[in-house]
């Protein structure tokens, strides 16, 4: 974890940071080569240099943003990604969102969640 990531959640008023800390904790966890800082207000996951996983902390619910960098590439590339889990919600071809209620909700799919996030950085 990062002191600038843990300067920005010491101001954050959320009422489910402790779920949100968890994530943090538990995604660092995936892969040794994650990294951690700030994008868009908001802890966000970075595998080779490129923000792969960021919070959205504007809802109140415990929203992460997997994406493929700061905006949608369109690089001709096409891009498929299978979730089994059901947990994403796709926003557009490259990006899409895992919701949950509550810190129970996490652990309840915790293990599901762990997985697309390792995945998700190596795509």
């Amino acid at each position: 974890m990062t002191d600038e990531v843990n300067r920005l959640m010491s101001t954050v008023d959320h009422p489910s940071k402790d779920a949100i800390e968890y994530l943090r904790a538990a995604i660092l966890g995936v892969d040794p080569e994650i990294t951690e800082q700030v994008k868009w207000n908001a802890p966000s996951f970075c595998f080779d240099g490129v923000d792969r996983v960021t919070f959205q902390l504007k809802s109140k619910d415990i929203q992460l943003i997997f994406h493929r960098g700061a905006k949608v590439r369109d690089d001709g590339a096409p891009f498929t990604f299978d979730d089994e889990s059901g947990l994403m919600d796709w926003r557009s071809s490259d990006r899409a969102v895992v919701t949950f209620k509550d810190l129970a909700d996490v652990k309840t799919h915790e293990a599901a969640f762990l997985t697309l996030v390792e995945r998700w950085i190596k795509s």
